[in-house]
């Protein structure tokens, strides 16, 4: 990568460091993290574009999360979903035909407005009511078009059903993942209960984990699971793609695949090890002793809590740091 650096007068390679920032918004301080170019040979500071973008959209993203607004990259998704253009979703929602186009631009929508979006997008039943009752506000082009997809997504929905939010928890993290052992599985879903908690506010699912021998275990999933012994889930892949999640909680665990699900399942089980919530809760037990207590969800929630602290995480992302730091750790034991 190289850019010009005005001390050096000349193109040069520079590298990437990114520092804590603090901005008003519309009366609202948020914190993120800006991306700093600075030269390789004199160490001066270099104006790059595409990292001015990059650290626009994180503000951007901050601020919308700060005050649950819906993102524009949400929006895009929301369009593409029920195969709808921006000005017709526009005259759909009473709305100026411009409206949405000045959103997916960046504009930023009042609360009304985004809670209006994410409704939209949260519901496809009441989509097509309002497809249906504002029928002649748009072509019958970008009607039936519309009508076609989002009915086939109802369809979908209607046919899908999991009992419990643990199960969908289990179902869209296989579905996600290219090859993964019940022993992997346990370990992402313990993760992705802790991050829940602490960037969303509140526990995903309602199991407790127990402190068994070889990590955190969900009781329930491991005997559902169990018969694949240490071997890799191979079921048909399609009975996997139902779930009920948000798009809050579906974000959460893709960013605990992306950063914990590239570890095999004995690395994600000794990175446990070492955590204080299951060391604590074997506290006077044998490596190979069998147990069933709990690990509590207040022991989680303060040690994730500390984590986040410490790590001085600001988005899901950051957990990156976090789990590349337990790898290293784990390797020097």
């Amino acid at each position: 990568m190289k850019a010009f650096c005005e001390e050096c007068r000349d193109y040069v390679v520079y590298q990437i460091k990114e520092i804590e920032r603090s901005k008003e918004i519309k009366g609202r301080w948020i914190n993120f993290k800006e991306k700093i170019a600075y030269c390789s040979e004199c160490g001066n500071d270099i104006f790059v574009s595409e990292l001015r973008d990059e650290n626009l959209v994180e503000m951007d993203n901050a601020y919308r999360m700060a005050e649950d607004l819906i993102t524009v990259t949400e929006i895009i998704d929301l369009l593409k979903k029920y195969d709808i253009g921006k000005r017709p979703m526009s005259l759909l929602l009473g709305w100026g035909e411009i409206t949405l186009t000045r959103f997916v631009n960046g504009d930023i929508p009042s609360k009304s407005y985004s809670d209006q979006l994410k409704r939209l997008n949260k519901s496809p039943e009441f989509f097509l009511e309002l497809l249906i009752a504002n029928k002649d506000k748009v072509t019958e082009n970008a009607y039936k078009k519309s009508f076609d997809v989002t009915n086939s997504l109802i369809t979908r929905v209607n046919t899908c059903f999991v009992e419990t939010k643990i199960d969908s928890a289990c179902n869209y993290i296989i579905s996600k993942s290219i090859e993964i052992t019940p022993l992997a599985l346990q370990k992402l879903l313990y993760f992705t209960q802790a991050f829940h908690k602490t960037f969303i506010g509140e526990f995903l699912f309602n199991e407790d984990c127990e402190a068994w021998i070889h990590g955190p275990v969900y009781r329930e999933i491991y005997f559902k699971y169990k018969d694949h012994g240490y071997n890799p889930i191979e079921d048909n892949k399609k009975q996997f793609e139902c779930f009920d999640l948000s798009d809050n909680e579906k974000e959460v665990i893709d960013v605990v695949i992306n950063y914990f699900g590239c570890y095999s399942g004995k690395i994600l089980e000794k990175m446990t090890h070492i955590e204080p919530p299951w060391k604590e809760t074997r506290a006077g037990l044998t490596d190979e002793e069998s147990s069933n207590r709990i690990i509590r969800k207040d022991m989680i929630e303060k040690y994730f809590n500390q984590v986040y602290d410490k790590y001085k995480m600001i988005h899901i992302e950051d957990i990156k740091d976090y789990a590349e730091d337990l790898f290293e750790k784990i390797n020097h034991v």
